[in-house]
């Protein structure tokens, strides 16, 4: 390959094809109609499979003989295509967010450029072809093709389609094609994502076989009349091959809808190449996310002849614009509960199959996912059809950012420089061109983090040339405006666009009178555990009319499938390649993990964006007061599933029928339950209502939930009848200069007196608590609190420079109070960092009494040059192995942070001890369960430990200590300990999402200052007694200390 192509932006002839439309054409309408895939088409020869394969250090030391029909390749390997050469074994996976892995001197790059070369072939019969197009899909370098020793063009811009005519070139029987991509070219960089470096062939290659006369582009545009039922139509078909300017050529449009009923037949005829035809279609149903209605265009040419050509097309029938500082569709103002989506797969990496696009989507819709923002360049063309068919609103990005030059200090170095103007236009062009008859597409986006400059100009003028049907996005300009703190007047852009935009400004932003809508393009960083105060996010778009919602970043984890040397799988991340220089693992951020597993935090989002918003309940009447967030459906579109429990079981639960509450609107359900909560006042009872689909749908079966809503009663009479655990022998204490051991003929308890701590507690010969009952500051930092980015603000290192990772307890003073049937144990002792001054007086309050029961009372007091936030205040210790079984009543069943918990709802739950980890790609604090009211933990002979407090508690079990998982850079790494750490902690600090965001909200920071925690422990047994029983005991029991 020439340097000359190599090092320009904007090469002078590629021998492309124009730009067009994605379809697939058919021989015959009832091809067309019945295909929903395009290898179903006689017309297409997939090329997928395998090619022979080589990997050259350069361009320039690749031998000109490869492009050559008869070259031996015997010797070469075999590569599967699609695919990245790097995910295939070939070269290394390269991770970097910001910084070019090369040096900064476009338009060069360096001679050391990993090239690879790929050959295969292929058979064509007499009569196959009129006409042959070789058409690549998306192929990550700039790449040169030969067919049979000829030079057919070369193509770039990795994520957008390169279309070839090899009609001259290829012949009846073995034909051979050859390509050649380089790894790097002047095209990198404006190619410079936060994501993998990975090359080659990845998306589809196949042969077009088409007639003389063909199909070369159409263009559809489907508006929505503002009577809301009118659907104005218009189809522009331009032709290819026409053999004179007199030719004539028949031309047939049929619109169907979803029952295949004709909604429009329409037969002519033209000659000049290309055709425009209009008209009006009368009670459409419209298209919007919720309400993805399609109808069935069918193109045809020379319908009654074999040289005929049929091309079926999705239309949807809406409207987008900005009114009123708004984005409406079809005249209704919405709200993008989106997500940013980059193409990966932890074993394909960028090659996506059909089958991994449609589980993303359905997962998205599942989760309440109404929008994607194809981050950062235009997706596999398939990933359109799926969104027009399960609804989706797409925010289309160009395959465009330069991100790199903001380390030069000249961010709008490319974005600004007159000579790229044609780069840049022609990938917006090539974009709109490929995805502009999608429904779904309903903003165009010039790119990512690029700076800004004339360039961005010149694409928003050229994009409102092409399609003016559609607002313009780049979150550039608005950043501009922002950093000059001028009047926030946009100039070009159709919308003001942030990212990672802290609450309290974007509260701002909204209140301020602008004639365009606001929307997030990136917010709420998924990175590792977190994020938090989603919820917040959410209420404020619905607060603010101008603030329309946004795109969590991101929607999955780059994880890449790995395993170490003895077989154990992992996901690895920057540097575990040796990729250098890296972002670590930056790149692991998503809302589903690598294996697209759902991750805490879509739980989480889909409760935040939840169709249905409970807004109050009413227990005298039952009646429950809800807002309807729909867009455009009605509530009666669900059915309400709704039960009552106490903390034992299910009381009583039922069905109900909705009542047609209309978009936007707030109405009322009532729940027949005003009898029941009389009945059992006497108990913790818990209202659950779960608003599911009636129906099974092409993304969820029936029943599935989508929003539900939960409200936990506490009883005003705490009476909890007999008290089985009556002291059981006799109550002894038993004093050494050491220890305090108290005990009867069921349980032991050791105190020790130098630690001022609980060293172990024993019943029916287990000993449940193995090691000192300590309190506890520190946590393994999550992503939030310790960015790999050096530019982002790490909380944890400020807790590290304070000690709170090395804290040290010193016993002041133990004092000894002792009855029949009463132990109190009053220390007070200071903790306090090695070398450092500050520090926090603890007053610890044990009462021991009989039937094994504990209270523990503790409070602390910071003094000096303490830390502003601390990351948890609790009890840690550890048990038995043996006690694997957990329940709680509380929240769950998954984890939750004190901003991460509205997806799980109060109830009973149990789990075994191991399943309570959540296996982040990059080990941290995880695996909290939140507003627990009891805890229990028990072996399989139901022996066991109650815990319990007056007040909610958080919990964890886990085999791993604290410091091994700070040190863990993959689970692997860790080592699970013959002994499990229960953790009881009395509160956390929040997650945030400062990875790359602002950290938690001021109500979510656990702050320094006087604090007091009681818990209350009790050894039993699970066959004779529940633990909702006891928990009322042990209550009243210490209701007067």
């Amino acid at each position: 390959m020439e340097k000359k192509y190599i090092e320009s932006f904007y090469p002078p002839s590629s021998h492309r094809l124009p730009a067009r439309a994605f379809y697939i054409p058919h021989a015959t309408e009832q091809e067309a109609l019945a295909s929903g895939l395009y290898r179903a088409s006689t017309r297409i020869l997939p090329l997928e499979g395998k090619w022979k394969f080589r990997l050259f250090e350069s361009p320039y030391v690749v031998p000109a003989e490869v492009s050559l029909a008869d070259f031996d390749d015997s010797s070469w390997d075999e590569i599967h295509v699609p695919s990245n050469w790097q995910m295939e074994g070939y070269g290394r996976p390269h991770y970097t967010n910001v910084m070019y892995p090369y040096p900064v001197n476009p338009p060069k790059v360096p001679w050391e450029n990993p090239t690879g070369c790929y050959r295969t072939r292929f058979f064509l019969q007499n009569q196959d072809f009129d006409r042959v197009h070789l058409r690549f899909e998306g192929v990550d370098g700039l790449f040169q093709v030969y067919v049979n020793g000829h030079d057919v063009g070369f193509g770039y811009g990795s994520r957008l389609p390169s279309e070839f005519d090899i009609t001259n070139i290829v012949h009846v029987g073995e034909n051979v094609i050859a390509v050649v991509v380089c790894q790097w070219s002047a095209q990198s960089y404006l190619e410079d994502q936060d994501m993998w470096w990975l090359s080659g062939i990845f998306r589809d290659v196949y042969i077009l076989k088409r007639p003389s006369t063909y199909l070369a582009d159409v263009r559809v545009t489907a508006l929505l009349g503002t009577d809301g039922l009118t659907g104005h139509l218009q189809v522009e078909v331009e032709l290819g091959g026409v053999g004179s300017a007199n030719e004539i050529v028949p031309l047939r449009l049929k619109l169907m809808d979803s029952d295949g009923n004709h909604k429009m037949l329409e037969q002519t005829s033209f000659c000049d190449g290309v055709a425009t035809y209009e008209t009006e279609i009368s009670n459409v149903r419209a298209w919007t996310a919720e309400t993805p209605n399609l109808y069935t265009l069918l193109v045809s040419i020379n319908s009654d002849t074999s040289c005929a050509e049929h091309v079926a097309l999705q239309v949807g029938f809406r409207r987008v614009e900005i009114e009123d500082g708004q984005l409406k569709v079809n005249g209704v103002p919405i709200i993008l509960k989106g997500v940013n989506r980059h193409e990966h797969d932890a074993r394909l990496g960028r090659a996506l199959t059909l089958d991994v696009m449609v589980r993303d989507i359905q997962m998205m819709k599942q989760h309440n996912i109404n929008a994607v923002r194809t981050s950062h360049y235009p997706h596999h063309p398939m990933f359109y059809d799926l969104c027009d068919r399960y609804g989706l609103y797409v925010l289309d990005e160009v395959d465009l950012e330069c991100h790199g030059f903001v380390l030069t200090k000249n961010w709008d170095r490319l974005s600004d420089d007159p000579e790229l103007e044609n780069a840049y236009v022609e990938r917006l062009e090539r974009m709109i061109r490929r995805d502009r008859n999608h429904a779904c597409v309903i903003m165009w986006s010039l790119g990512n983090e690029s700076g800004y400059g004339r360039n961005h100009r010149a694409m928003a003028e050229r994009a409102r040339t092409i399609d003016p049907s559609r607002p313009i996005h780049y979150e550039g300009e608005t950043r501009r405006l922002l950093e000059l703190g001028s009047d926030l007047q946009l100039a070009v852009m159709d919308v003001y666009s942030t990212m990672y935009t802290p609450i309290d400004e974007l509260s701002k932003l909204g209140d301020m009178d602008l004639p365009k809508p606001h929307i997030l393009c990136e917010f709420a960083h998924a990175m590792g555990n977190g994020p938090g105060g989603l919820k917040e996010y959410v209420e404020l778009f619905y607060q603010k009319r101008r603030l329309q919602g946004g795109f969590v970043w991101e929607w999955i984890d780059h994880g890449i499938q790995a395993y170490t040397d003895d077989g154990r799988p992992y996901f690895a991340y920057g540097g575990d390649f040796g990729d250098e220089p890296n972002d670590s693992n930056f790149v692991i951020d998503g809302l589903v993990f690598p294996d697209r597993t759902p991750s805490p935090a879509l739980l989480e989002y889909k409760k935040a964006i939840e169709p249905v918003r409970v807004l109050g309940f009413d227990r005298s009447s039952g009646k429950i007061r809800v807002q309807n967030r729909y867009d455009f459906l009605s509530l009666d579109c669900l059915v309400a599933h709704w039960s009552i429990q106490d903390e034992q079981s299910v009381l009583a639960s039922g069905m109900l029928e909705l009542e047609p509450i209309a978009p936007k609107s707030i109405g009322e359900i009532e729940v027949p339950c005003t009898e029941l909560l009389h009945m059992y006042g006497d108990r913790c009872l818990t209202l659950t209502v779960r608003f599911v689909l009636p129906q099974s749908t092409d993304y969820a079966p029936a029943f599935h939930e989508v929003a539900n809503f939960c409200e936990h009663m506490e009883p005003s009479d705490w009476t909890a009848g007999i008290d089985v655990y009556q002291s059981i022998g006799r109550f002894q204490v038993i004093e050494t200069d050491t220890t305090i051991r108290i005990r009867d003929d069921s349980f032991s308890i050791d105190f020790d007196v130098h630690r001022g701590k609980i060293a172990l507690l024993g019943y029916r010969g287990s000993a449940i608590i193995t090691s000192p009952l300590s309190m506890s500051f520190w946590r393994a930092p999550t992503d939030n609190d310790d960015p790999p980015n050096r530019d982002m603000f790490s909380v944890a290192n400020v807790w590290r420079d304070y000690g709170v990772n090395r804290l040290l307890e010193s016993v002041l003073n133990v004092q000894l109070q002792k009855s029949d049937d009463i132990v109190r144990v009053s220390v007070v002792s200071r903790v306090a960092p090695a070398g450092l001054s500050w520090g926090m007086v603890l007053r610890y309050e044990y009462v021991f009494t009989h039937g094994g029961f504990i209270m523990i009372r503790v409070s602390g007091m910071p003094e000096g040059a303490y830390p502003p936030t601390l990351p948890r205040i609790g009890l840690s210790t550890t048990t038995h192995l043996d006690f694997v079984h957990v329940n709680w009543f509380g929240r769950g069943p998954g984890e939750s942070y004190r901003d991460s918990k509205e997806s799980q709802l109060i109830g009973r739950y149990r789990a075994s001890a191991d399943d309570l980890y959540t296996p982040y790609v990059h080990p941290q604090e995880n695996g909290n369960r939140a507003d627990v009211f009891w805890v229990s933990i028990t072996n399989k002979y139901t022996e066991g430990l109650l815990i319990t407090s007056p007040r909610t508690l958080n919990f964890q079990v886990s085999r791993f200590s604290v410091e091994d998982v700070e040190r863990a850079r993959h689970p692997y790494e860790l080592e699970a300990r013959p002994w499990r750490y229960l953790r009881v902690d009395f509160s956390h600090h929040g997650l945030g999402s400062a990875s790359c965001g602002p950290g938690p909200l001021p109500e979510y920071q656990l702050r320094t200052e006087p604090f007091e925690g009681t818990v209350y422990l009790a050894p039993f047994a699970r066959n004779e007694i529940d633990e909702s029983l006891l928990r009322r005991m042990v209550t009243e029991r210490f209701a007067s200390f």
